[in-house]
């Protein structure tokens, strides 16, 4: 829709005595031939006004490029301010969202790792893969005293242990990795066979077969594998923070260029000053003509 308001204000009348003076100069006093050179008739000349050319439009590519700084700010450079103020508390919430999970991820992180460090031992999994009783069911083929997999001071050879794991394979679907690394943390409450190196399994002489109902998978390997996974559902909720905070910018972007161009649509003003002739005497008449659409 649109509507168009003209306003026309008073008129101000006054003499040209620049153009009297050269019209008078052109007098040759003949009334005959006077008559001719002076159109007695009304003339109007249209005058820009210099207002036209400092009409403030607001340009769409500055206000995209202030959004994709930050949310809102396009929106508010083109006078758009509920938008600017949604967008802005938009990126706000999804900051302090991120923020917030973030943290609660590392402090989970820190919780169940120190649980995994009290409760879990790879000496005491070390000890029950290698010992010939527990694995003869999963690969008679192979002898577990044929891998030292701990040294002479009592620590456990990683190389040997996961070359033992590789070789007796099926049941062993995994390495253990080293200590300390986060696929460590992760795949000793994943995965069945790292139960053996719980707490409250026993020792290596405890026998142990996995049941897919994973009733018999230990408390603590249970909690841990909880525990942990509530880590990861803190850092996925602040993963997709980020994801809000990046689309937000580009949104926000977009809309501010179409605000501004909305802006520029939404209010056209011209001023002109119309110019009225009549005879010897010039009438000036100044006219606003303010066009808005909606």
């Amino acid at each position: 829709m649109k509507r168009l308001l003209s306003l026309f204000l008073l008129p101000v009348i006054f003499v040209s005595a620049q153009e009297l003076k050269q019209n008078q100069t052109q007098l040759s006093g003949v009334l005959a031939l006077d008559s001719k050179m002076v159109d007695v008739s009304v003339q109007t000349k249209h005058i820009k006004s210099p207002l036209d050319e400092t009409v403030a439009k607001k340009k769409p590519l500055v206000a995209a490029g202030l959004s994709l700084l930050l949310p809102g700010a396009g929106e508010f450079y083109s006078e758009s301010y509920i938008k600017s103020a949604v967008f802005l508390a938009a990126e706000a919430a999804a900051i302090a969202v991120g923020l917030a999970y973030d943290k609660k991820g590392n402090d989970q992180t820190t919780f169940f790792q120190n649980y995994a460090d009290q409760h879990w031992s790879a000496a005491r999994y070390a000890k029950w893969v290698s010992n010939p009783a527990n694995t003869k069911n999963i690969n008679a083929a192979v002898d577990p005293a044929k891998y030292n997999v701990f040294y002479t001071s009592g620590k456990v050879n990683w190389t040997e242990l996961n070359r033992l794991e590789s070789d007796l394979g099926s049941y062993f679907s995994h390495r253990l990795p080293y200590y300390g690394e986060q696929q460590y943390f992760e795949l000793i409450g994943k995965y069945p066979q790292f139960n053996v190196g719980w707490d409250d399994f026993g020792d290596e002489n405890t026998p142990f077969e996995y049941k897919a109902d994973r009733s018999n998978l230990t408390n603590n390997f249970k909690y841990y594998s909880v525990e942990r996974g509530k880590a990861n559902d803190f850092y996925n909720i602040a993963s997709k923070a980020v994801i809000v905070v990046v689309v937000n910018h580009l949104i926000s972007a977009i809309d501010a260029a179409w605000s501004a161009h909305s802006y520029n649509k939404s209010i056209e003003l011209h001023t002109s000053i119309e110019k009225f002739q009549n005879g010897f005497t010039s009438y000036y008449y100044p006219e606003l003509h303010l066009q808005y659409r909606f």
